[in-house]
């Protein structure tokens, strides 16, 4: 097992905890069809929020779960600030930010 894991697995409580603390964790899950999207990010189909909900967090459980590699770079705070830079949203996005940043920051930590 990755010595990385352990951390990473709490980071991903800590995102959906933010998630659900901003009212943007989602009751109903969308389409089959919604998540089969291939665009990077399922920009054509999902909000950011619901790509870490439905996408996001549910492949890396799966990979700690499972013992599979992690992958090799993260980007995803770098996302998440273009998505928020378009929003006006008072500050609301920073510590889920924050989050991301950590997240990305685990995944390219040594071994």
């Amino acid at each position: 097992m990755d010595v990385r894991f352990p951390k990473i697995a709490d980071q991903l409580l800590l995102i959906e905890r933010e998630l659900r603390t901003q009212g943007w964790w989602d009751e109903v899950e969308p389409s089959a069809e919604v998540l089969s999207s291939v665009e990077p990010f399922s920009v054509d189909t999902l909000d950011f929020e619901q790509w870490l909900q439905w996408i996001f967090l549910p492949r890396m459980k799966m990979i700690l779960e499972q013992d599979l590699p992690l992958p090799n770079a993260s980007g995803i705070q770098e996302m998440a600030e273009m998505v928020f830079a378009q929003r006006n949203l008072g500050g609301k996005d920073r510590q889920l930010q924050v989050l991301l940043k950590e997240f990305d920051l685990l995944i390219t930590a040594s071994r």
